[in-house]
């Protein structure tokens, strides 16, 4: 995000070197899908390209899906979600007359889309939608701390592998909020919330996250992030007890970044 062409092409040439074959993006993300598009075009056929919408009606929806087809510079995207489906009044309007998934099922017919998902930071809401309609995929937070000190997680966990969609996880490398006070100024902005101790917590965070039956994990945008994960990922081996008891400890009193049933 926010990053100019040359870093862009680097860092996205980089992750293909590595084996990364997975890319998530959305409108919100700053100058994101317009330096992603060219940085990843001379690799798409081989990469499983994700992108989101805001949109929660027919036209706005369908108006984020062509100008982000644009910007990609492509003529369809593999997976195209639901961006933050969280509040339970938006998963009626998408679902509802005139709503954005009109756009999504038009939109598959059209080959301009694979797969139809959504994302989620509410336990409520994932459930629901699970329930109203046969996505193909979920976006959720799957972090240590929320799991273990705001009960969050185990429920999407379970339903999605009940209803045998794609398990994508966010925030794996997640530890809680910032302080009051660093907020607005913070030595990590590329995270809006405090990651995991560098490199040791964070590259467990990633691994217990890894451990669970999930199709991909998704990393911070931060560039060491970035790059520890794949890290993690060249040489991953899952938690051993051991090592889930001494993060879990760690986790032990803190704040969580989302409260089951807030929408946020």
């Amino acid at each position: 995000m926010n990053e100019t062409t040359g870093e862009a092409s680097n860092i996205v040439a980089e992750a293909v070197d590595r084996g990364i074959n997975y890319f998530d993006i959305a409108p919100s993300y700053g100058n994101a899908e317009e330096r992603l598009g060219p940085a990843l075009a001379p690799y798409r056929k081989n990469c499983f390209l994700a992108c989101k919408t805001d949109g929660r009606m027919k036209d706005d929806s369908r108006n984020d899906l062509e100008e982000s087809l644009r910007l990609l510079k492509t003529d369809h995207v593999d997976l195209y979600q639901f961006h933050a489906l969280t509040k339970m009044t938006d998963l009626d309007k998408v679902l509802g007359p005139g709503g954005a998934m009109e756009t999504m099922e038009a939109a598959k017919k059209e080959g301009k889309i694979r797969y139809i998902g959504f994302s989620v930071h509410s336990a409520e809401t994932a459930v629901a939608a699970m329930d109203r309609y046969n996505f193909d995929t979920i976006l959720f937070p799957l972090n240590f701390v929320l799991y273990t000190q705001a009960g969050f997680g185990q429920q999407i966990l379970k339903k999605a592998q009940e209803k045998k969609m794609g398990i994508l996880a966010l925030k794996s490398m997640a530890k809680t909020v910032w302080p009051a006070d660093q907020k607005k100024d913070h030595p990590e902005p590329k995270c809006w919330y405090k990651p995991a101790a560098f490199p040791d917590e964070a590259s467990m965070g990633l691994r217990w996250t890894l451990s669970h039956p999930i199709t991909a994990a998704i990393p911070p945008g931060d560039e060491r992030y970035f790059r520890l994960a794949m890290d993690v990922a060249q040489n991953y081996k899952p938690v051993e007890p051991r090592e889930e008891k001494a993060l879990l400890a760690g986790a032990i009193g803190v704040e969580p970044i989302f409260h089951l049933g807030n929408d946020v």
